[in-house]
């Protein structure tokens, strides 16, 4: 379902946003500083609960205003709304949905699943293995409905299993019933994760052939811990090791999305531009596979499409991004470079010092 409606106040330098988007292609244009990043932050907290530019929320709150709202009604029959909300006096975060407070930021993730192309997102190639982790986890929070609390059952006991080795005498009665769950729940963790990179590999390969020729590009997946024991095995055997580093070596915290050009890693052989190229292609191959399996479309945002793509990219990009069946929030300085590949149905919005208007 697409959101039909938004509204933003308090965020950034932004005044008071209220707009209706076209429920496919949106083009925000304006200056650097206009506010175009700030618009797509705000559909990130609707989303996620959190900034994908800063990790506190005093920042980005407007400093003439005691707090920030963001809410969005989508289609359909009837509509749906979710909305949240963040006072500057206060460390809590508001969310609703259908005016009902919700408690959970999965809650606001698996109502509204989002994509977002910035300049960060390059960690998923030369950025460290949580980066891609998350990615990985992403798709798979959303295909697989175990996965969630197979996830925190995992979380739960990794910690539990790190506290003993940090503190103290280690307790092995506490540790073997620890080192049992872990490896249960790692186990069945690795099975949702490798089956998701089975899936989304032919995917990605297809969508990056459409995108550019990069021959001898492969997604491998490494579950972190040997493939070739048990990990409860490991574990045990590796107490006094991890006693002595602190914390849990091996395990599904280890877990890694190994994307590769023959056997080098990618970001030893791929130019920047060809790293946005491998990036975009595996966005878009998330959301492909998400309407696939589950008939739910990604709300996508895409920040500056321009950098680091040539026109020839950015076309075919564009072209996949009209396939899919999501609603698209694309930042540009200049509209002239993408305006060939707009339709009429497509939303354009010129942003001019916090404020917006419709073209």
């Amino acid at each position: 379902m697409p959101l039909e409606r938004i509204h933003m106040t308090g965020l950034r330098n932004l005044q008071q946003v209220d707009f209706s988007p076209s429920p496919r292609m949106n083009l925000i244009v304006g200056p650097n500083g206009s506010g175009k990043t700030s618009i797509l932050e705000g559909l990130h907290l609707l989303g996620l609960g959190r900034s994908f530019r800063a990790r506190q929320f005093k920042p980005i709150i407007h400093f003439d205003s005691d707090g920030l709202t963001v809410f969005g009604r989508l289609s359909g029959h009837p509509p749906s709304s979710i909305g949240v909300q963040r006072r500057r006096d206060s460390d809590a975060l508001l969310m609703r949905k259908d005016g009902q407070t919700i408690d959970r930021i999965s809650q606001l993730a698996e109502f509204l699943p989002l994509q977002l192309i910035d300049s960060q997102t390059f960690e998923l190639i030369d950025g460290s293995p949580k980066a891609r982790r998350e990615y990985l986890d992403w798709g798979v929070f959303h295909v697989e409905p175990a996965f969630y609390d197979c996830w925190k059952r995992m979380r739960r006991a990794l910690k539990h299993r790190n506290v003993l080795l940090r503190y103290g005498t280690i307790d092995r009665i506490s540790m073997r019933a620890w080192n049992q769950e872990l490896a249960r729940e790692a186990t069945r963790l690795d099975q949702f994760r490798n089956d998701y990179v089975e899936r989304l590999a032919p995917i990605f390969n297809e969508l990056l052939e459409q995108l550019a020729t990069l021959p001898d590009i492969s997604l491998g997946y490494y579950r972190g811990w040997d493939r070739k024991r048990p990990l409860e095995e490991i574990l045990e055997a590796n107490i006094n090791s991890d006693q002595q580093m602190g914390f849990t070596q091996q395990g599904p915290q280890r877990a890694d999305l190994r994307i590769r050009i023959g056997k080098r890693p990618a970001t030893e052989v791929l130019s920047r531009g060809q790293q946005k190229v491998v990036v975009s292609a595996l966005k878009l191959a998330q959301g492909q596979m998400l309407e696939e399996m589950t008939q739910r479309h990604c709300l996508y945002l895409i920040d500056d499409l321009a950098a680091e793509l040539d026109a020839g990219h950015q076309q075919r990009f564009f072209e996949l991004l009209k396939k899919q069946q999501g609603q698209s929030f694309i930042t540009v300085i200049d509209k002239s470079g993408i305006s060939p590949f707009l339709q009429e149905d497509h939303g354009v919005f010129e942003l001019s010092a916090g404020r917006m208007t419709t073209v």
